[in-house]
């Protein structure tokens, strides 16, 4: 079950059917068809779709939540944290992006472990990141119910119990829309992820300028500066395992592979760019907050940091902007999540690891709705269960264990460069950059709390024991 066998279909079909078997990836035509006999996903994603999904996902905790616990931790030296986390993020991007343009397919890490490294580690990944999607997609739902909530107490609209009745019927009807409107067509969903995403980076952009003039002196209050590491250089570097969770949507791009177009140019360009975008505004960011406010006063404002930040640069005008904002951060994390989901349940489907009803395609949509029914289900019971914080870590720990892997299966594949594996773009010093990215991946994961690691660690036991269970027969193929 190794990189060296040839492609081909699954050995053993738990619901007797045959997925459609796919040549080499740049064979695979631009625009894909549904038929009775395949499951092959439309390809309607763009390059901007593409960096929309990866910025759309990981603009969010960086810059709505983190400001505050950042700045207490590090001080100002918080912004290199953020972008360690970025340099981070671009040493697994880069193999990923090798990876998919070989394997141009839905489910992303799941899909390039299980054909490298073999059916029970890519079991364990790809059923672990379907739930590790399920629990972040909750988090930040529950977070736009918040933000949506206080929006409304802006607008003088009562909401009843100080807003907090009203946060998670809020979180749950946008569940239900966002997961109809995937149902309804990838395209539209990937159309609704470019205007918010356009939207956002509009208003942080605008916000950022505003506050990097006043950081500079341009206008503004002058301030005395404060000492950039205050805490010396360890609180960096712990700081940087704690806002990694930021950067968790870039491989987001990968798991909807199967639906971008030109994948061969468009996947290696949409992961690398949206690190870039992404850690270039949250550095930015810190550096801006805590010229504003300083870092003591940052850590006192807490979680909700970046909203007295802009208090402070524009008021009321400044407060609504920013709850825009972050309604709009918390929206398209969300529906890039739910998107990415219902691909990785797909995948691991059609390779029979779980039951095959999984990846029935919706024939008038071209969607897999059964899959989405399994992203957007699970989603719903937690927002209402309310307690997403220690799972939202959960899914940082389980995204952990898969970029490692994914940087060993890279060098996995090099090792045996089967005759399939033809990727359009190729890691340059790959040994290097991959084992950095593995070693790097694995290290953070000793940063987070202890009930993380053991939740997440009884989740991926839980994978390998259904695998044992129920698909411990399934022989992989190379490229389905």
């Amino acid at each position: 079950m190794g990189a060296s066998q040839e492609p081909g279909a699954n050995a053993s079909n738990k619901a007797g059917e045959t997925p459609t078997q796919v040549g080499h990836p740049a064979d695979v035509e631009e625009e894909t068809t549904v038929t009775e006999e395949g499951t092959e996903l439309e390809r309607s994603i763009g390059l901007v779709g593409g960096i929309a999904i990866g910025v759309g996902t990981m603009i969010g905790a960086g810059i709505f939540v983190f400001p505050g616990l950042a700045a207490g931790r590090a001080g100002p030296a918080a912004a290199g944290s953020f972008a360690i986390g970025a340099v981070i993020a671009l040493l697994v991007a880069l193999p990923a992006s090798e990876l998919a343009t070989a394997m141009p397919k839905s489910g992303g890490g799941y899909y390039f472990i299980s054909r490298a490294l073999g059916a029970l580690p890519g079991a364990v990944v790809g059923i672990s990141i379907w739930l590790g999607l399920v629990f972040a997609t909750a988090f930040y739902l529950v977070g736009f119910g918040n933000y949506a909530a206080e929006m409304l107490q802006q607008a003088g609209i009562a909401v009843g119990f100080g807003g907090l009745g009203v946060v998670t019927p809020l979180a749950l009807v946008f569940g239900v829309l966002l997961t109809g409107l995937n149902l309804f067509g990838t395209e539209n969903a990937a159309k609704l992820q470019n205007y918010v995403v356009g939207l956002l980076l509009t208003i942080l952009v605008l916000f950022l300028s505003y506050g990097g003039l006043d950081a500079v002196g341009v206008f503004g209050r002058s301030s005395t500066p404060e000492t950039f590491m205050p805490f010396g250089p360890m609180p960096v570097f712990t700081t940087a395992a704690l806002v990694f969770t930021s950067y968790l949507g870039f491989a987001q791009v990968a798991t909807v592979a199967g639906d971008i177009k030109n994948p061969g140019k468009n996947l290696p360009l949409a992961m690398v760019g949206s690190v870039l975008i992404v850690g270039v505004l949250y550095v930015a960011t810190i550096f801006i907050a805590t010229s504003a406010m300083g870092s003591q006063e940052l850590m006192r404002a807490g979680e909700t940091a970046i909203v007295n930040v802009a208090n402070q640069f524009l008021g009321t005008l400044g407060v609504v902007a920013i709850l825009l904002a972050g309604l709009l951060a918390t929206v398209s994390s969300a529906n890039a999540s739910i998107l990415s989901t219902s691909r990785a349940v797909f995948a691991v489907s059609k390779d029979a690891l779980i039951p095959q009803q999984a990846s029935r395609m919706n024939m008038k949509y071209g969607t897999p709705h059964v899959a989405l029914a399994m992203a957007g289900g699970p989603v719903l019971v937690l927002v209402a269960l309310g307690e997403t914080e220690v799972l939202a870590e959960v899914a940082s720990f389980l995204h952990l264990i898969m970029y490692g892997l994914m940087c060993v299966a890279l060098i996995a594949m090099r090792r045996d460069e089967p005759e399939w594996y033809d990727p359009d773009f190729r890691v340059p010093a790959y040994p290097v950059v991959a084992g950095l990215g593995a070693i790097a991946s694995f290290g953070l994961i000793a940063f987070m709390q202890l009930t993380s690691q053991i939740i997440g660690a009884v989740i991926m036991l839980a994978a390998a024991g259904w695998y044992k269970y129920y698909a411990s027969d399934v022989e992989l193929k190379g490229v389905l």
